[in-house]
């Protein structure tokens, strides 16, 4: 495994001269031909699994995590990594748009530019597949980008940008990494004066996300934000109890539950509510912590867990699994409690630990609005044997992403758009959307003949114009 050494602690002015090396090397890459840039990122990408053990060594040693997870972190990087480069020129070259009766004279073109240098602040929980949502998206689309990892996986980082240049050598000051502790992210996002990035992608949390918000006002810099989640789970009567169990105990405990769009909330219909219960306290019970998911990677997370816990059980709530002890050590021991209120941190706070709250519900209306209630919206999932009652439930959740019968499904799905509202953030990464976060729309018209009536030139007889617009007028009022 290779431990990248070249990680210190960059400042206001070693951040400030990152981005203007790469912004220099940016304006080569944004004038490649679209097919110039996808050979590149695509040869990027053949790099990047070649050496899967090498990240997933040093992902599993930052963060704890065990390394068939962090494997499987590669890959979905790869697969976004690969569908971006592959689908750039399809979503941002230019293309015909209709004109229009009033403008029929007119060809109308909508093109999108690159923004620029686009500022990634990524977090530590996924530390590669996480910022690839918008590092790999914002080269496709023609940026530079200068990446700011956590502090507590800056290997991954500094790794990440060295495999770039040693790919792409003639573009290798594209993708710069900048390390050090969150003034580093501070100073990217102009904390303490323009750091010069043209928009900043942050994941994190919500109050972490309020202070880039407040230094990317300053300069009006635009800002993406992914702030985590407190995703629910619906289950209905006639639900396949064990497959929304194995699911719900996955999407729960994997990653020991540091998933932004993990499984923190279960609402199960009050008839097979017991009987779910039972089916993941022993899917839960089976797991072996350690091995199948690792530590907490933030010490301080311990306290949240140990925490929520505590007061669910203080609000009248029950463990049927774990309890206070479970949180001991960072190795948290898988949690079930059932019965919490909904006005207790454990439901209404991100617990981001091996918890799960499994609450019954009178009905499906009653789950859906609990589930809305909560001040994030990031996703869902929703387990009924009905596909259309799924996709009608799916379509009442206010959440960014839902999943019918199977828990983040979407997160493998690189066409498939991804984020939330309120406490989850705005903006959104993968998919078209995200390729179209980092481009400006750029629209242009090319006169093709002379109108039979200009409106646009003061020789056009005014009489003749009036009765142009009362046509125009007559048709809209009528259609």
């Amino acid at each position: 495994m290779t431990t990248p050494t070249d990680q210190h602690d960059h400042g206001i002015d070693d951040v400030r001269a990152e981005v203007a090396r790469a912004r220099s090397a940016g304006r080569s890459w944004a004038a490649l031909g679209p097919r110039e840039r996808r050979a590149a990122l695509l040869r990027w990408k053949r790099t990047l699994a070649r050496r899967t053990d090498e990240f997933a060594g040093l992902i599993a040693s930052e963060t704890g995590k065990p390394l068939h997870d962090a494997r499987a972190e590669v890959l979905v990087t790869l697969v976004h990594l690969n569908w971006a480069a592959r689908n750039a020129h399809r979503v941002l070259g230019r293309r015909r748009v209709p004109s229009g009766v009033l403008s029929v004279h007119q060809r109308a073109l909508l093109a999108y530019r690159p923004l620029g240098v686009i500022g990634v602040i990524g977090p530590w929980n996924y530390p590669l597949y996480t910022p690839m949502g918008s590092i790999g998206y914002a080269l496709a689309a023609g940026n530079a980008v200068v990446f700011k990892p956590s502090e507590l996986t800056p290997g991954v980082g500094v790794l990440l940008a060295r495999s770039f240049g040693e790919a792409v050598p003639d573009h290798a000051d594209l993708l710069r990494a900048v390390t050090g502790p969150a003034s580093t992210g501070a100073a990217l996002a102009g904390a303490y004066g323009p750091a010069g990035v043209d928009k900043i992608a942050f994941t994190g949390s919500p109050g972490t996300a309020r202070k880039v918000a407040a230094a990317c006002a300053a300069t009006l810099t635009p800002l993406l934000a992914e702030c985590g989640g407190k995703d629910a789970v619906l289950v209905a009567a006639d639900a396949d109890l064990d497959a929304a169990a194995d699911a719900i105990v996955w999407g729960a405990m994997g990653n020991a539950g540091q998933t932004c769009a993990g499984v923190e909330r279960v609402y199960a219909v009050a008839s097979v509510h017991e009987e779910l219960c039972a089916r993941i306290v022993r899917g839960a019970r089976a797991l072996a912590p350690g091995e199948a998911y690792g530590p907490l990677t933030l010490p301080s997370q311990l306290g949240v867990v140990e925490r929520h816990v505590k007061q669910a059980l203080v609000d009248g709530g029950r463990a049927v699994l774990g309890g206070p002890d479970a949180s001991v050590t960072r190795t948290v021991g898988p949690v079930v409690l059932t019965g919490v209120p909904e006005d207790s941190p454990a439901v209404t706070e991100e617990t981001f630990g091996p918890v799960v709250v499994v609450n019954p519900v009178r009905d499906m209306d009653e789950a859906v609005e609990r589930a809305n209630a909560s001040a994030y919206s990031l996703g869902a999932a929703v387990f009924t044997r009905s596909r259309a009652a799924g996709l009608a439930v799916a379509g009442r959740l206010d959440s960014g992403a839902v999943s019918v019968n199977s828990v983040l499904g979407f997160a493998a799905i690189p066409a498939l758009p991804f984020g939330g509202a309120g406490e989850s953030g705005y903006g959104r990464i993968h998919g078209e959307e995200g390729l179209r976060a980092f481009a400006a729309p750029h629209s242009v018209t090319v006169r093709r003949f002379a109108p039979a009536v200009d409106l646009t030139s003061f020789a056009t007889p005014r009489a003749k114009a009036a009765r142009a617009v009362e046509l125009g007028r007559r048709l809209h009022a009528r259609f």
